[in-house]
Order: structure tokens, then sequence, then C-alpha cells
């Protein structure tokens, strides 16, 4: 089958959209954000209002009708200019609204999509635990039934998005019981902000993405309504592993966003950058190195589309989804490394972009799957066992 990603003329006019939205919005602000480690709210409401937030979601729930080829092409956009806002959109969309909208019911759907899709709030996705997070069995927080309630008790840890001003509800895995064998039994349960004995702690200091909100997530008898189960009891595990393959593609999108961005800021800075008399990208050595990085960047946009297109037409994308994620995560870290060479000294300074992409890229290669993990699916595709 021959592949063809060409941008529809609808996704061509998004794309442009957001590309001037991050370069006319975004990027004249965002530095300061990011050193005062502050979360952009007003840059966030300009993104609700421009539907950015409801891209792959039907207009029926508030939605934009688009689809998750749409939801790659704005985080690409942006993460050419700032990865922090483009994961505060990843994040809201693939990890706190499209839980609800796989696997919610149709009551959970009408309650909290149309304010997830506008922008409005923002969800949050509660899987990762001190000895839990690609280890199922390590999850710790639990769910008990008492009569018509679910009394959570436990913790999380590094969720995005979950302790801002607008932060809505957390979707959190939890054992609700365990198999004949004794493995537990994973579900996930909605818990809306402001539920007593649900505690958000103040925010991470962290090396990069500081424009963005991360926090640690206490539970201490949290009691929240059965009907707030999504999806089906004990299968919380396996529909978040639906939604982490999804995201994949999405975390995929950013990073080539971020080598993308890379190349973008090195190549303007070496066409006016003098040494020895004249621009540093008349010498060889910077035009092997932009050559490389543009190659990079290119063969990341090529997988992550594949995979999304896989997805949109309902093929089988596990597989395509962990190989662009890896790749593109390994390759934006190779090129804010080089970029920050290629600017020398300037790049090490705060003031410019390229500094702040260096210390953004490297989580690309752990947030939603560890590159260990994306080897350890591809090899599993491939038909092998360990």
């Amino acid at each position: 089958m021959s592949l063809d990603h060409r941008l529809t003329a609808e996704h061509e006019e998004l794309r442009r959209t957001v590309e001037q939205f991050a370069h006319d919005v975004v990027a004249p602000k965002i530095g300061d954000y990011y050193e005062r480690h502050e979360f952009p709210y007003e840059i966030v409401r300009e993104m609700g209002r421009m539907g950015l937030f409801g891209l792959p979601f039907p207009e029926e729930y508030g939605g934009m009708g688009g689809d998750y080829l749409a939801l790659g092409i704005a985080l690409e956009e942006l993460a050419r200019v700032d990865s922090s806002v483009a994961i505060t959109l990843e994040a809201g969309v693939s990890l706190g609204a499209m839980p609800v909208y796989r696997f919610g019911t149709e009551e959970q759907k009408r309650e909290w999509l149309p304010r997830l899709c506008s922008g409005e709030n923002l969800g949050a996705f509660g899987l990762t635990e001190p000895e839990g997070g690609s280890d199922a069995g390590g999850t710790k927080t639990t769910a008990v039934r008492d009569g018509d309630e679910w009394v959570i008790n436990g913790s999380k840890c590094f969720i995005t998005n979950s302790g801002t001003d607008i932060t809505a509800l957390v979707t959190v895995t939890a054992v609700t019981g365990r198999t004949p064998e004794g493995k537990p039994l994973i579900s996930a349960i909605i818990i809306p902000s402001g539920t007593p004995g649900f505690t958000v702690a103040a925010p991470y200091s962290k090396v990069g993405w500081n424009a963005s909100d991360t926090r640690e997530l206490s539970f201490s008898d949290v009691r929240v309504p059965v009907a707030n189960l999504l999806g089906e009891e004990g299968r919380g595990y396996a529909q978040f592993l639906r939604i982490l393959d999804e995201g994949r593609i999405a975390i995929s999108a950013l990073a080539t966003g971020l080598a993308q961005g890379c190349v973008d800021e090195s190549l303007s800075y070496a066409k006016t950058r003098h040494a020895f008399g004249r621009p540093i990208g008349d010498h060889q050595a910077i035009q092997f190195k932009l050559a490389d990085m543009e190659m990079r960047a290119h063969m990341a946009r090529v997988g992550w589309r594949d995979a999304a297109s896989r997805l949109v037409r309902g093929e089988p994308f596990k597989k395509e989804a962990a190989v662009a994620k890896l790749y593109s995560s390994t390759i934006a870290v190779d090129n804010a490394r080089e970029a920050t060479q290629i600017h020398g000294g300037y790049g090490f300074m705060n003031e410019y972009p390229v500094a702040r992409m260096w210390r953004d890229s490297k989580i690309l290669e752990i947030g939603e799957g560890t590159s260990e993990i994306q080897r350890v699916l591809i090899a599993r595709e491939l038909g092998l066992s360990g």
C-alpha cells in the first residue's frame, strides 16, 4: 500500500491557522510564562475559542467534528514554537476528554464533553503511581464499593493538567477487586475536582515544560457515585492502554513539532550569525547539521501521520504508533542538542527558544510510555515474546 500523507484542504487550512496563532500569539508571550513557571491561562482560553480542544470530537458533544490527524497537525504546529502549550492541549484532549468519549456513558459524555471541548475546563488522566504506571500490578490506589458510592484511597504522580483553576475532573485507575488468581482488577473512575478528600499538591519543579501544570494527587476516603465508573468494571487498564496507543500518536506529533522548531530556529540563526567574515550557514559543518535535522523531522512527520491515518481509517495502528513515538522522541532530543550546538553559547541562554526546546525534549522519551516500553511493544507486534 502506498503512503500518501498529503493534507486535505481542510487540514491544510487548520495547519496554517495554528501556525499563525503559534507565531503571533504564543511565541511573543510564552517565554515569560515559562521563566515564571506560570500556567498560560490567556493562551489556553484562546485555544479553546479556536476549537482546538474539540478537534477530534463530534459536533453533538461540542466538538469540531474532526479527527486524530487534525489534532496531530495542531500539536505539531504549536510545538514548533512551544511544548508547554502543546502538551496542555495534548493531555487535555487525548488523556482528559478522550477516555470519556471512548468509554463513557451517554450521560457522562453530555455532562463533561461540552466543557472539555470548549476549553472552558480541562480533564486529567491519573494512571502513574510511584510503583505503578507501565506496571499495572504495581497500582496501589483502591476503590471500594460502599452502597451507591466508591471510596477511593491512594495517590498518583506526574499528572498533567490536574491542578489548574479550570481543571474539572481527573479520571483515575484504581484496584476494585481481584481475580481468582489474585491479580488486580483495575477500573477507571471519574473524580470531579474539589471532591472532599481529593488533594492536589503544589506544582512540581521541573526541568522543562515549565508553563504546563504537573502535580501529585492524593485520595483519602474520597467518595464519588458508583455512576462515576468509566467503562466496564475491571477493564480500566485495558481501556487506558487503548488511550495510550492513541496518545502516542499525539506525543509523536508534538515531538515532530519540537524537532522542526529546532530546524526553524537554527536555520534563522545560521543565516544571521557571522563567524570568520560570513554567515555560519555558509560553513559545510553547519549545513550538514541542518540537513540531518531536517531529514529527521521529515521522517518523524511521515511516521506519526501514517499512524494517525491508520487510526482514522479504523485499521490496526498499535505498532505504527509505538514506532512513531520511539523515533520522533529520539530525534527530538537529537535535534535539540544539535540546535543548541549551532547556537553556541547563546543556545545555553534561556532567552533563546532552543534552550527551552533542549530542556523540553528529554521528557518525550519518558512520558506516555518510555522508549524502552515502545521497543517492548514493537517486539510484541513483531510476534516476539519475553
